[in-house]
């Protein structure tokens, strides 16, 4: 496995579409294996396809605390939703940002499988704002897009702080 390089934002490749896969062969299989190992090697519960230059309708989620319950979803549509929920959100490619977002509390998603088989969850609570924030990330949004402009002025303004800080 390779633990692949994470996209930071404002890289402009970070608001790409991502394309609907239409192969499901090995190399689709050893994207998400590298997509998990970076995610794992991160330190992250989610991980879009996007994030690591890989313009592809592909993520990755685990958010057990011993790292056993692996999802990759291929091509993932959210059918419903309901209810609202505000979840503090971080993301790998705003790292040490931080903000409260309001999403769906629950979420029925379809989607296919490493071997293009069908999926269908019914997914709520966090694991939900998980899902929906990655699947931003394939349609070329990154959570910030969700605030304010104030508040995203001053996340924005934080993390070009730490990034100077950082390289001080």
């Amino acid at each position: 496995m390779t633990t692949l390089d994470i996209l930071q934002f404002p890289d402009p490749r970070l608001r790409t579409k991502a394309a609907e896969v239409t192969v499901f062969d090995d190399g689709l299989r050893q994207l998400v294996e590298d997509m998990y190992e970076t995610m794992y090697a991160a330190n992250g519960v989610g991980l879009a396809a996007t994030q690591v230059n890989v313009h592809k309708q592909v993520l990755v989620a685990d958010m057990s605390e011993e790292r056993d319950q692996r999802m990759a979803l291929v091509n993932p549509r959210i059918v419903a939703r309901q209810g609202e929920q505000v979840y503090q959100e971080g993301c790998l490619s705003f790292p040490g940002i931080y903000a409260d977002v309001t999403r769906a509390l629950a979420v029925v998603v379809e989607a296919q499988d490493v071997d293009g088989q069908p999926v269908r969850l019914e997914l709520e609570g966090p694991l939900a704002v998980c899902i929906q924030h990655e699947m931003d990330h394939l349609a070329g949004k990154v959570f910030v897009d969700h605030l304010s402009g104030l508040k995203r002025s001053i996340l924005l303004k934080r993390l070009e702080k730490q990034r100077k800080a950082a390289t001080a």
